[in-house]
């Protein structure tokens, strides 16, 4: 098999929020990939970066009152560390906001220029006027001008596909303030796409660079008729590359975006003395991408045609993977089921969501669910039932004699696990990491029966059956490590586990092929522990009680675990004139902060839509950090008599559950209520 020589790379996160548990589905497929590319042998370079221009980084910035270099600092810093507890290796991951990124998009801009695709057009476009910004594509959210789905970003709809500009939305609304944005004219730049039409005709439907399913859906929605001008540019204020021939003009995040996976390239090309132009302008390098199916068209028409003007290479595969769900539902926050991947690395091992995805994950463009029950199953069967147990039956009762110096027979079970080896590695290349997991728990199943029917656990007991105790322990610990190898791309640390046991590292996939005999056995340390409900249970919990930046959730309750009404009575009843004097309105918090010498309090600017604005001490300091409120709506009651403390005057209250210290829940209107409306 000759060495391949491959780059790979995921999209890029985006610098205003945290990792979570669908974010992973795309970076855990992606790193079992190039694990598995690595583990044949092959030169495989996996790149990253952080993508951190444009108006939701500028205004998310100017809302914690730092600048935002150091808002995608914060956040780089974050987003490793979450990978790395995963075991998700990159070669090199850098940041858009990079001199590398800066001098390509430069070199390909100019190439675009010269090729006569630029052309500038006056465009309606939203603008925010509370946030004084213009809003991109995805920071609108409204009703489908085609099809009438509700709660559609600005640029295309998840419903029916179709692909419009923001103004062409019906109700918009600002993400970042919820209110209805004005529309402005401004002066922007466009890549006149449709040129390069016959050229994107023929590279999505040849040469399997996307799967099938995608090549018809590009050839049914965009490609059967003229393709519309891309629109590059944004005008001041925008945090991003201001464009050289364009003074006021800034390179719209889509545009700098896609080239930070090369201009992470060149980073990881000087820290090793070699070449860029051999990774992205050479015919001997593969280019994998992978992605989530809601950025399809920009990986797949923009980004080709950007390279083919600048003469770059085109991606060898996109590999394009589903969204995830949740017990069969959108994640939710309100659930706990949106989870951040710092939260799940608190209550549960890593390796068990690795091993959950690669067993769900195929090359299809399917959504994958996380169901919680079979989670715990699945690994509790699968991981420690059938492939530890394996290593935890044997390994013991050899400490001292190590392997044996010749292979016993064992009826052909590990010839028969080897002859699975190339079916398993055409999974892995296929990226159908179910049917490789499949293929690996029958091999399990089977070794589990072997050393069933042995029985070391009775061998032991008399001196005469020593040498068949050792030979079936070598046997079964073989079974273990060939299973192990396999296993590797999808689970590193039970893989180095194995090597620390049998004294041998794994590093080739081909050491699946033969047996290990005559090493010396390590003592037996457990590998994984099976999982507890509590402890899934816990992580939901800890999810319910986590906020984060960006996150706009179903308001649908978790579970009905309040205090119970016979621990906490309803209060003595009220007339309907009496309820009607409470006037309750929806709230955006626009300012927080700590009091000084409170141990409960937190001052908060509650605005009311327009100029109307309430100062209000709340008792939340316990469950909420004061950068997590500002932009959230609550509820408030409006018309409290001011009361006057010694922190200042507090004129109204918001309204929250929870038996107090960190049990606070702050009420939250569903998405579409605006600052003002009365709760009725």
């Amino acid at each position: 098999m000759s060495q391949r020589q491959i780059l790979v790379t995921s999209a890029l996160p985006y610098a205003n929020g945290h990792i979570h548990i669908g974010h992973l589905v795309e970076y855990l497929q992606t790193d079992i990939w190039v694990r598995f590319q690595k583990l044949r042998g092959h030169r495989c370079i996996y790149v990253c970066a952080d993508d951190t221009h444009g108006t939701a980084i500028m205004i998310g910035a100017g809302q914690q009152g730092i600048d935002e270099e150091t808002l995608i600092a914060r956040m780089q810093k974050d987003h490793v560390d979450d990978f790395s507890g995963f075991g998700i290796e990159f070669d090199n991951y850098g940041s858009t906001n990079s001199p590398e990124n800066r001098a390509l998009c430069e070199e390909i801009w100019a190439a675009i220029r010269k090729a006569g695709l630029v052309v500038e057009k006056e465009v309606t476009q939203l603008f925010d006027a509370e946030a004084g910004t213009f809003l991109a594509d995805r920071q609108v959210k409204g009703t489908c001008p085609k099809c009438g789905a509700t709660d559609q970003y600005g640029d295309n709809c998840d419903k029916c596909g179709a692909t419009y500009g923001p103004a062409d939305l019906i109700d918009p609304r600002s993400a970042f303030t919820g209110t209805t944005p004005e529309v402005r004219t401004a002066s922007h730049l466009f890549i006149e796409i449709e040129r390069l039409h016959e050229f994107l005709a023929e590279w999505t439907c040849s040469d399997d660079h996307l799967q099938s399913e995608v090549a018809n859906y590009l050839a049914g929605h965009f490609l059967h008729e003229p393709l519309r001008d891309w629109d590059v540019s944004r005008p001041a204020p925008y945090f991003g590359f201001e464009i050289p021939d364009s003074p006021g003009n800034y390179w719209y995040v889509w545009f700098d975006a896609p080239i930070g996976y090369m201009a992470s390239t060149r980073q990881w090309c000087d820290r090793h003395g070699e070449q860029f132009d051999d990774w992205w302008r050479s015919d001997q390098t593969e280019i994998h991408h992978f992605l989530g199916k809601d950025i399809t068209y920009f990986h797949t028409l923009f980004w080709p045609a950007m390279l083919k003007t600048a003469g770059f290479s085109l991606p060898t595969k996109v590999h394009i993977h589903g969204f995830l769900t949740v017990g069969g539902e959108k994640m939710s926050k309100s659930k706990g089921t949106f989870v951040r991947a710092a939260t799940y690395l608190e209550h549960l091992d890593p390796s068990y969501l690795r091993y959950y995805y690669a067993s769900k994950l195929n090359p299809r463009v399917d959504d994958i669910d996380l169901n919680l029950d079979e989670f715990i199953t699945k690994i509790n069967s699968d991981l420690v039932g059938k492939v530890v147990n394996l290593a935890s039956r044997t390994a013991k009762f050899v400490e001292k004699t190590g392997l044996a110096i010749k292979y016993p027979d064992d009826g052909g079970l590990f010839q028969q696990a080897a002859d699975e080896g190339q079916a398993i590695a055409d999974a892995y290349e296929q990226c159908d990491y179910n049917r490789a997991m499949r293929r690996i728990m029958a091999i399990a199943d089977r070794a589990n029966q072997f050393v069933e029917h042995a029985q070391p656990w009775v061998l032991r007991k008399d001196p005469d059956k020593a040498q068949e105790l050792q030979g079936i322990c070598t046997i079964g610990l073989n079974l273990f490590r060939q299973i192990a190898v396999y296993l590797a791309p999808v689970l590193p640390r039970l893989a180095e586990q194995t090597s620390e046991l049998l004294g041998k590292p794994i590093v080739d996939w081909d050491e699946s092929q033969t047996p290990l005999v005559g090493t010396p056995v390590g003592k037996f340390k457990h590998m994984m522990t099976r999982v507890e409900k509590k402890q899934v249970d816990a992580m939901i919990e800890a999810s319910m009680k986590t906020e984060d930046n960006g996150a706009a959730e179903s308001a649908v309750p978790y579970s009905d675990s309040g205090q119970p009404l016979a621990d906490d009575p309803l209060a003595e009843i009220c007339s309907f004139d009496d309820f009607l004097k409470v006037d309750l309105r929806i709230a955006r918090i626009v300012e927080a902060k700590d009091v000084p010498k409170a141990d409960k309090l937190l001052q908060l600017t509650l605005s009311l839509g327009g100029d109307r604005r309430l100062n209000v001490f709340a008792g939340i300091k316990a469950g909420y950090q004061p950068e997590e409120l500002v932009g959230r709506l609550v509820l408030c009651v409006a018309n409290l008599a001011p009361r006057k403390m010694k922190f200042g005057l507090s004129e109204g209250m918001i309204v929250a559950s929870g038996p107090g210290g960190k049990e606070i829940f702050l009420l939250s209107p569903d998405d579409g209520a605006q600052p003002g409306q009365r709760a009725h």
